[in-house]
């Protein structure tokens, strides 16, 4: 259950990937990942995050638990602002914001057994005794639903959904307040998405964790999340509650991305948007709005002029000139 405090607050993040040029005749330009994210996670809550791929989904979550350098603005965790204090104390706020990584396999050492890798973080950042640390690591098995008899495993001996467990285990050692799920269940079966999605959110009451769930797939955000945020080419399109963006999209880009969703029953018809041309990198213009050269309903206002941010209903923002 989702409180009304903010756990994580986001102030003017930007990630910028400046691109290297032949010559010093050329203008310097970067590749704007991330480009001006302000927003709050609520304590407790699940944030879905979705857009197309390249959108900038996953560097903002690895910006915001310090896996990336921030370009500007700021990132505010439990009323610590992180970009105040040294890298002492930040390794020390470390554990309480982990990460779930896309790949089981790739995020996870070919040369250690998972008794070895659940183990680790509690060495480095607790002082438990070898038997008291044995038994956390027996506890984390249980709890991701595998045997203690896996603790001498490794990772290659294990099936895809259990591999991916293993990571979740692993975030969870150290009874983070905070976990980036980046596509977590995105690489699994279906039936072992299913499997997956209902131990997390098992997991998030037992440990009362706040989740930034960042996925391309529209139905398992919904299943999963609390409130969605949409991005395109790093900048907010549009936030609600899910049940509002769902059923009540208002930014044309939102509209597009749930028209993609197959549908069996053809009783609830939704607007038919496309998209115009093709894809588009991320060193654009910063005149108009970001989505103005791919959008059907784009005006020459929207050309020239960046839209507000703006909430347009109970917990309903958008960026839109024509919503």
């Amino acid at each position: 259950m989702s409180s009304n405090k903010a756990l994580v607050s986001i102030k003017n993040l930007k990630k910028h990937y400046p691109i290297k040029k032949q010559s010093f005749l050329f203008k310097k330009e970067s590749v704007k990942a991330v480009n001006g994210i302000t927003l709050d996670i609520l304590e407790g809550e699940t944030l879905g995050v979705v857009g197309e791929s390249g959108c900038g989904k996953s560097t903002l979550g690895r910006a915001i638990i310090g896996l990336e350098d921030l370009t500007d603005g700021e990132v505010v965790f439990d009323g610590t602002n992180l970009n105040d204090i040294s890298n002492a104390e930040f390794n020390k706020m470390r554990k309480h914001m982990q990460m779930i990584f896309q790949d089981p396999f790739a995020s996870l050492n070919p040369r250690q057994k998972v008794g070895s890798t659940l183990e680790e973080p509690l060495k480095i950042h607790t002082k438990m005794s070898k038997s008291d640390r044995l038994k956390r690591v027996n506890e984390l098995l249980e709890e991701v639903g595998l045997r203690k008899e896996h603790i001498n495993r490794f990772p290659h001996e294990f099936s895809g959904g259990q591999r991916q467990r293993i990571g979740i285990g692993r975030a969870l050692a150290l009874n983070p307040k905070f976990v980036v799920c980046d596509e977590a269940v995105s690489a699994l079966d279906v039936s072992v998405q299913a499997q997956i999605l209902q131990l997390l959110q098992n997991l998030q009451e037992s440990y009362n964790l706040t989740y930034m769930f960042i996925s391309h797939d529209l139905g398992v955000v919904r299943y999963i999340s609390d409130r969605v945020l949409v991005m395109y080419l790093g900048h907010m399109a549009e936030l609600a509650p899910v049940d509002k963006l769902y059923t009540n999209p208002q930014h044309p880009y939102t509209k597009i991305l749930l028209s993609a969703i197959p549908r069996v029953s053809l009783d609830h018809k939704r607007e038919k948007l496309k998209v115009k041309g093709h894809g588009v990198d991320n060193v654009v213009s910063e005149n108009g709005c970001i989505f103005a050269s791919r959008c059907p309903l784009a005006k020459d206002k929207c050309r020239e002029v960046v839209p507000k941010w703006r909430e347009i209903d109970d917990g309903h923002f958008v960026a839109c000139h024509e919503v």
